[in-house]
């Protein structure tokens, strides 16, 4: 591992042990040549997975990427980063173990829309909206119209 101060690779590892959310390893690292103190956080990675765009495009798949985006869609949004960790992680699991090593930008966003319908109704939306390219907001009406439950009733405006 390089050390962040001086770029050394000759660092050296002072404490390991699990990570808060178990799914990583936290470890204490000390730079011989400089000095510096640092921690790192590692994961075990079970396969290399590719991400096919809908472009054509092949890139490496980015478990931060994934958490940037599952964080954009629950913004101001009353659920607790240890939820989000696991749901993260999760999804992560089931693609590495799915036995495939490219996985297309469809499947990712399917596990995503999973995970955030039983998480958070709003950040389901949010990132449906993105996902499913809402353009009008007709599809929005639709969209929440599948959501509700058959049988019960749709909210309109409250009776004054």
């Amino acid at each position: 591992m390089r050390c962040p101060y001086c770029g050394s690779l000759a660092t050296q590892v002072k404490d390991s042990r699990p990570a808060e959310d178990s799914a990583a390893i936290r470890r204490r690292r000390v730079c011989p040549d400089c000095g510096g103190r640092f921690t790192t956080f590692e994961r075990v990675q079970l396969r290399e997975l590719t991400v096919a765009k809908r472009s054509g495009r092949r890139v490496p798949f980015d478990r931060d990427k994934l958490m940037r985006s599952v964080q954009i869609a629950l913004r101001k949004r009353p659920v607790e980063q240890e939820r989000v960790e696991r749901l993260v992680s999760g999804i992560v699991r089931r693609l590495e173990s799915s036995g495939e090593s490219e996985v297309a930008t469809d499947q990712i966003g399917k596990l995503v829309m999973e995970g955030l319908r039983s998480l958070d109704d709003v950040a389901y939306v949010r990132y449906a909206s993105v996902y499913k390219n809402f353009r009008e907001a007709k599809d929005f009406e639709e969209f929440l119209g599948e959501l509700s439950e058959p049988g019960e009733p749709v909210e309109d405006e409250p009776d004054l």
